[in-house]
């Protein structure tokens, strides 16, 4: 993790006054501030810039006396569009589900009270691999060193809070309070980001946006990002092990994780299932990253809640290759997976581990899966012990006539909704596990926050997904207790004009945390949901709002929006019985609750 902060020294004032500018020995800057559209080169235009460079094209965030002449030369850019979000924490969520879908995002927020703000939802997007740049408008660069107490602050003259708690969530942090290396420091965060996918921290002290300085006198040259090669001695050994270990396997499988985005690996996968003939299946975390109409795609992996006849195949194999596994107690069911590590091949972005012996380092997973693919013997033992056992799966019991509607059938209809043109993205919560048992037609994307597992996470990568991907319609599962969260953001989709449909599920309180550990605190206050969004839209924009009680209300509110309605924002209200959870949600939950529960180890 790399620090790195302006000259402070050049910008200390020695004074001794209170409460009052300091005159004696201060640093002046000379050069006044240029107005916009000036050709001047200024450190605003230079980060604008630079952020169109690399596909930024919407920056989300909330104003603030810090960060005001920053974002003044930001929406100045004509390649760059400022999204103003209802606070913070929705702002980076936004930068998230952007990210996931335009392979970078950013965000802007003043110094401290926005960027603790900002701070869970950049420390989920650092758990999820994701490319981010996080802006904080920071204090006038006269102010480091001076002993003065700010507001936006805890009250101290030690100016380091922020940056403390974020070098725990980035991968880089720069404290731009000095002209002569803010250029180097800004370039060599949005690389790092874009290197490691991860999130990034550049605070930019406020006077100094609108400066002009010889650094910048130069159009920015486009990155190049030098690509990162395997080590091909480590390669050759690595596949020859890999190989010599499959094919000796009676019945192998291979099973695609989460990290394979991050790894740039899931072309890769495919052609290692078409050239191998293996079963394929996927981890929870990577649902959507592999072509579920693939001929040897049998479902996912997730240990005792795996879709029907998945884990059966995986976990009677006699070898597995896991690619950009992460086993955490959410992945694995609290614990309780049936896999054997001398069966397993881990594949991780740099670094190949066989059973329990050898581990090959400096290897790229996209690499070593297409060097693999060329030395296996096709096999496909698995996938045909899985079609001999596979049952295809029965339908809801019918409703009766304007009987309750119940989840499962919900999820029926939507089934139907799914083309090449939407994305699903599943909010933390039973969603989780009614959208694992969607099958994903060609082109239909699916995101959810599985690692962080944040509630709330849902509304601004809703957000933030629908604004990079406007050829796509979005449709987001949500949760009433996740959405109460962070629900002021629907008035930010209605002001960019946005088409989502989103199904609020009704069920009166925290479903996922019941299932874990029940109390009275996994009650909440219920809302007048639709109300709630009519309230925001106010006849502005496009929106329609209904509540669902039966199957019929959601077969016309589902018309509507596909049709009459396909332009407007579409909020779902769907009303059901608080306990009409998903099997797999039961059996998750008790298995989570025994890891949770354990006593403590003997001392």
């Amino acid at each position: 993790m790399d620090v790195k902060n302006g000259a402070i020294d050049t910008c200390k004032p020695q004074h001794t006054d209170v409460g009052c500018l300091p005159t004696v020995n201060a640093v002046t800057i000379h050069n006044p501030a240029v107005p916009l559209n000036s050709p001047e080169p200024t450190l605003g235009r230079h980060l604008a810039r630079r952020l169109v460079q690399v596909g930024v094209t919407d920056v989300f965030g909330v104003p603030g006396d810090f960060n005001l002449a920053l974002l003044d030369h930001l929406i100045d850019e004509p390649g760059l569009n400022f999204v103003g979000c209802c606070n913070e924490l929705n702002a980076g969520y936004a930068a998230d589900g952007y990210a996931r879908a335009h392979g970078v995002g950013a965000c802007v927020v003043t110094f401290t009270v926005g960027g603790l703000s900002v701070l869970n939802a950049i420390a989920g997007a650092y758990s999820e691999n994701l490319p981010l740049i996080c802006i904080v408008g920071g204090p006038n660069s006269n102010d480091y060193g001076s002993n003065r107490i700010l507001h936006h602050t805890i009250g101290l003259p030690d100016f380091t809070q922020e940056l403390r708690c974020f070098q725990t969530v980035t991968c880089y942090q720069a404290v731009v309070n000095n002209l002569e290396d803010a250029h180097e420091m800004i370039d060599t965060a949005i690389a790092t980001s874009l290197k490691e996918s991860k999130p990034v921290y550049i605070n930019i002290s406020c006077n100094l946006p609108g400066i002009p300085h010889p650094t910048f006198s130069r159009e920015p040259v486009p990155f190049f990002i030098a690509p990162r090669l395997s080590n091909k001695m480590g390669l050759e050994a690595a596949v020859e092990a890999a190989a010599e270990f499959l094919n000796k396997a009676v019945k192998p499988v291979i099973v695609g994780g989460p990290k394979m985005r991050v790894a740039k690996a899931c072309d890769a996968f495919v052609e290692l299932a078409d050239a191998s003939g293996y079963a394929v299946a996927v981890m929870p975390s990577a649902k959507g990253m592999v072509p579920e109409y693939h001929p040897h795609f049998i479902g996912t992996y997730w240990g005792a809640v795996s879709t029907a006849f998945c884990a059966e195949i995986v976990e009677s194999a006699d070898a597995y290759l896991f690619a950009g596994p992460i086993f955490n107690d959410y992945s694995s069911v609290g614990y309780s997976l049936l896999l054997k590590r001398e069966k397993t091949i881990n594949v991780q972005p740099d670094r190949v581990t066989i059973g329990n012996g050898p581990t090959f380092g400096c290897i790229l997973m996209k690499d070593f899966l297409a060097a693999l693919g060329k030395r296996l013997k096709h096999n496909t033992t698995a996938y045909e012990n899985y079609r001999r056992i596979y049952v295809p799966e029965g339908h809801p019991l019918k409703c009766e006539p304007k009987e309750a509607l119940r989840v499962n059938v919900l999820f029926e209809h939507i089934q139907r909704m799914l083309s090449g043109d939407t994305v699903v993205i599943a909010e933390t919560g039973d969603s989780w596990f009614n959208c694992q048992k969607l099958k994903l037609p060609k082109g239909c994307g699916y995101e959810f926050q599985m690692q962080y597992g944040s509630i709330g996470w849902a509304v601004g990568a809703t957000l933030g997904y629908a604004q990079a991907a406007k050829e796509k319609r979005v449709i987001a599962f949500i949760g009433d207790g996740s959405f109460q969260v962070t629900a002021q953001d629907i008035s930010t989709m209605l002001k960019c004009g946005q088409r989502t449909i989103i199904f609020l599920i009704n069920n009166g309180g925290y479903t996922i945390e019941v299932e874990i550990h029940d109390g009275p605190y996994n009650v909440i206050k219920n809302w007048n949901y639709t109300g709630l969004v009519d309230a925001i839209h106010n006849g502005q924009g496009k929106c329609w709002t209904t509540k669902v009680r039966c199957e019929e209300e959601l077969v016309e509110a589902i018309e509507t929006a596909t049709e009459t309605k396909k332009d407007s924002l579409f909020f779902i209200e769907v009303i059901v019985h608080k306990d009409d959870t998903s099997k797999e949600l039961l059996e998750w939950g008790s298995r989570v609750s025994a890891a949770n529960s354990r006593p403590p180890n003997p001392q």
